[in-house]
């Protein structure tokens, strides 16, 4: 029996209470959140760079209406709770972020991001209006018949501003103003990541990827991360099998992908099939 968005918003906030860290991955379509359920994790998340990948462009370059219909196809794949990547709300006002948090609460998402910045290539938002967007998301998520965790992204290191001061006292106001969970991706190493967490009551999330950088799931959680998010790092491990197979076939003409693949049946079962 299907569970109600009330359970799965239970789900999502008890994972975010107990102790230790959780890793949740972000799957690109239905059938990698299948996948993804099948492997035991626990809750999923979309991203907003595979969102725009599935549609043939690059991140930020999504409307709402098409993200928000790509997570619904994702919630609607499992049973596990669903957040999402947001983005900026799809806008620059307090009434952007809040419409946005509206429309993710309708489609079954029980935890949604907001950024402090209007996206690639601009300057993050002055921190008072940073700071009221985040307010006005919270009040639209606080009016959902179901507890929907906000986080609040400061967007500083990868908006070019690798500011660690600034970046944690942005995080200290969205905390203040209500956020559930916090974010700031891209922190340059693990003190920085310690420093972050240890000014923080709510937890924080951290994402793997950027530019390649990680660190182990042991090392986060002794630096006191919560919740460690993939952001695209499997969607472009998918894509670089794809290339890798499609290249071996177009230029050496031959078939040695196939012994690296998953056989059907094995891929079958993960997809329930």
């Amino acid at each position: 029996m299907a569970l109600s968005i009330k359970e799965k918003s239970q789900r999502f906030v008890a994972l975010h209470e107990r102790d230790g860290t959780f890793v949740i991955p972000n799957p690109w379509d239905a059938g990698s959140a299948r996948v993804l359920a099948a492997l035991g994790f626990e809750a999923l998340a979309t991203s907003s760079g595979a969102s725009a990948g599935v549609l043939g462009r690059t991140d930020g370059r999504i409307s709402r209406e098409e993200a928000i219909a790509h997570a619904k196809g994702i919630v609607e794949a499992t049973d596990l709770p669903v957040a999402a990547d947001l983005e900026n709300g799809f806008g620059d006002s307090a009434d952007d972020a809040a419409l946005t948090i509206r429309a993710a609460g309708g489609v079954g998402l029980v935890g949604g991001s907001i950024e402090d910045c209007a996206g690639p290539g601009k300057p993050v938002y002055e921190l008072g209006h940073a700071v009221s967007r985040i307010e006005a998301a919270l009040a639209a998520a606080r009016s959902l018949p179901f507890r929907f965790m906000l986080t609040a992204r400061a967007e500083n290191f990868i908006r070019g501003n690798p500011d660690l001061e600034n970046t944690i006292r942005r995080l200290k106001a969205y905390e203040q103003a209500g956020a559930d969970v916090l974010f700031a991706p891209g922190l340059p190493d693990i003190d920085a990541v310690r420093r972050v967490c240890a000014s923080l009551k709510r937890p924080f999330n951290f994402m793997v990827g950027i530019k390649g950088r990680s660190f182990s799931v042991a090392d986060l959680t002794a630096a006191g991360v919560k919740r460690i998010s993939l952001a695209t790092s499997l969607y472009r491990a998918a894509m670089t099998g794809l290339i890798d197979a499609a290249r071996e076939v177009r230029n050496e003409g031959t078939f040695g992908y196939l012994d690296r693949s998953v056989p059907t049946p094995d891929l079958n079962k993960l997809l329930g099939g």
